[in-house]
């Protein structure tokens, strides 16, 4: 084995270890690959010459991918969701739900940790949201405590693979080109693209499967070991305004997953469209959640959305027309009203989100959701700029 190989070799191993320790993914891979750098060219095996691409990796793959700008939007349609106090109804209502059964919490906070991968496609968020909300509830109901705390983490990290993953974004851009490159390699000039939307489809059944084996497990440990996961009693659980309370809560975070991932999958919209769906869907289903007295603006919005995509696909909406039909006249006048509506529920959400403040912190809803956003696509891109240099080596 050659000094090259051996150092590569030894590179990836250190790597792992520092990422082990604890140190931040981005300074660990670009400072392991500089400090290789800087041994190899010690050794002479390697050029310092190949960090001149670095520029154009960042500047011209990643600032110009549009694909990346998913990245953000994905990330805010997360936050906010999770800031909305969605997931805490979730949980309650299904908690109510699965509340009867030996391990029915564990299952419930499994398929609300589903729901909100399949919303956030980020996992440190949904760990601690989920630990925050459902840990003391499970221990308090006499849940084992590894039990308890290995339910949380399996089903938080769920966003790592159900699509919209955070992951899948990236991996989708980064095999696209290397699978571009490797079919020129072999002189096939014209290959088909790998797009995000076949990981996200690809992801998805193995993703659901994991699902099923989480709640299969919890079924089994709960009826060979009762005691470690307990059923509600009946009496606790309030039967009135139930599956109403179940309704309210599951079906708007459904409706906006199956938008967001139907579009990509179906192949309507990119990726990066459909994140942008995802963030205003979002910001209504906030606005619904946190206002007191313009949930019916919210309603509106949402069926003149309808309307607009309806009308969208049934009519000739084009203006710059010599003659417009009556019919079409009529489409182009209800595709302009709908957009005030929705513009005012727009308008309405935000309002809401802003002036709702945070009970622990006092800070407003919209700034907090804010910040994270920054923070966690900041670090998603800094992770970026350390693969890049980590690859260079």
């Amino acid at each position: 084995m050659e000094l090259n190989e051996i150092l590569s070799v030894i590179m990836f191993a250190v790597v792992c270890g520092v990422l082990l320790v604890g140190y931040p993914v981005a300074f660990s891979l670009a400072g392991t690959g500089l400090m290789f750098a800087g041994l190899g060219w010690f050794m002479g095996v390697f050029d310092f010459s190949l960090f001149g691409a670095l520029p154009s990796r960042i500047f011209g793959n990643a600032m110009t991918n549009e694909i990346l700008i998913a990245v953000p939007l994905f990330v805010f349609m997360g936050v906010m969701l999770e800031r909305s106090k969605v997931a805490e109804e979730l949980l309650e209502s299904m908690g109510m739900l699965f509340g009867k059964l030996r391990g029915g919490l564990g299952i419930s906070v499994t398929v609300v940790g589903t729901l909100l991968a399949a919303s956030t496609g980020i996992v440190g968020a949904t760990v601690v949201t989920m630990g925050l909300l459902s840990l003391p509830t499970l221990l308090k109901r006499g849940y084992s405590p590894s039990l308890a705390c290995g339910t949380i983490c399996a089903s938080g990290t769920l966003g790592q693979i159900i699509p919209p993953s955070i992951v899948l974004v990236l991996l989708g851009d980064q095999i696209s080109n290397a699978y571009i490159d490797a079919q020129r390699a072999i002189g096939n000039w014209s290959p088909d693209p790998v797009s995000v939307g076949d990981l996200f489809a690809g992801a998805l059944l193995p993703g659901m499967s994991l699902v099923g084996m989480y709640i299969t497990y919890q079924l089994i440990r709960a009826y060979m070991d009762p005691d470690s996961s307990p059923a509600i009693p009946t009496e606790e659980i309030a039967a009135e305004g139930l599956w109403r309370r179940i309704l309210h809560a599951l079906v708007p975070p459904i409706i906006l997953i199956i938008s967001v991932l139907g579009s990509i999958l179906a192949g309507v919209a990119t990726p990066t469209e459909a994140a942008a769906v995802g963030a205003v869907g979002s910001l209504m289903l906030a606005g619904l959640r946190l206002d007191e007295g313009h949930g019916r603006a919210m309603q509106l919005a949402a069926l003149a959305l309808v309307v607009m995509l309806v009308l969208a696909n049934t009519m000739d909406l084009r203006v710059a027309r010599n003659e417009i039909p009556t019919a079409d006249m009529i489409g182009i006048i209800g595709a302009g009203i709908s957009t005030l509506v929705l513009i005012y529920g727009m308008w309405i959400a935000l309002y809401r989100v802003y002036t709702t403040k945070i009970e622990e912190t006092g800070i407003p809803v919209l700034v907090a959701v804010m910040r994270s956003t920054m923070e966690i696509s900041a670090m998603v891109f800094v992770i970026l700029i350390g693969a890049s240099v980590f690859s260079l080596v």
